[in-house]
């Protein structure tokens, strides 16, 4: 079935596209409102794209009625944020963190998680968070009346020293982060412990025919 988009109801768009665009990587963000209250929020319009500069994006959905939440209002106002990775010990806080909790309220004390100063931006980190990303917003677009992108520039990256295997050479421990992605509809996770590794093949292999074995190596 083929679905035009400005055909059809822009709730049943959204269904289809986080059904199929899957799993997804969770940025659990938190952000300083003016009057000081740390906000955390998940977010799954999300990955980074490109590495000089450093850049990742979020994709910010805002309430018809209500607006932006104050995670994305404050991204939006003040410009600067961290983005948290959430570890499966840590997905029962992080879903504390989606309540629908009035402004100025702070999830992260909801949570009962612990802020952790950043070394650059104002808003601190997820001391419990095993990846933590401070950036600060390189560019915004406003896509449409209930929505924008925010792009921020990492300025540097905490990772728990239990993870990092070979700092120098940039090696990280990944499987061991137990990180956690979005799947489909309302509540649903995914796992990162099914994993296999294929090689890479190079045109001299396609040309010979001698192309790695496309067999998976489970782990």
């Amino acid at each position: 079935m083929h679905f035009d988009l400005d055909q059809i109801d822009p709730k049943i768009g959204y269904k289809l596209m986080t059904s199929t665009v899957t799993p997804r990587p969770i940025a659990w963000v938190t952000t300083l409102a003016p009057q000081g209250t740390v906000n955390a929020a998940p977010y799954s319009f999300f990955n980074v794209m490109g590495h000089t500069p450093p850049t990742l994006v979020l994709g910010l959905l805002a309430d018809p009625d209500k607006g932006f939440k104050d995670t994305a209002a404050n991204i939006l106002d003040g410009g600067e944020f961290v983005v948290n990775l959430v570890s499966e010990p840590l997905s029962a806080q992080m879903n504390i963190t989606t309540m629908d909790a009035p402004r100025g309220f702070s999830e992260l004390d909801a949570a009962g998680l612990t802020p952790l100063a950043s070394r650059h931006v104002a808003p601190p980190q997820i001391a419990e968070a095993p990846v933590s990303f401070e950036c600060q917003t390189f560019s915004t677009l406003v896509t449409g009346p209930h929505q924008a992108i925010a792009i921020g520039r990492i300025l540097s990256i905490r990772i728990d020293d239990a993870f990092v295997l070979d700092a120098d050479r940039g090696y990280v421990d990944t499987p061991a982060m137990q990180l956690i992605a979005r799947m489909h509809g309302s509540g649903w996770y995914a796992r990162s412990t099914d994993l296999f590794q294929m090689t890479r093949p190079t045109f001299a292999d396609w040309q010979s025919g001698a192309m790695p074995d496309a067999d998976a190596r489970n782990e």
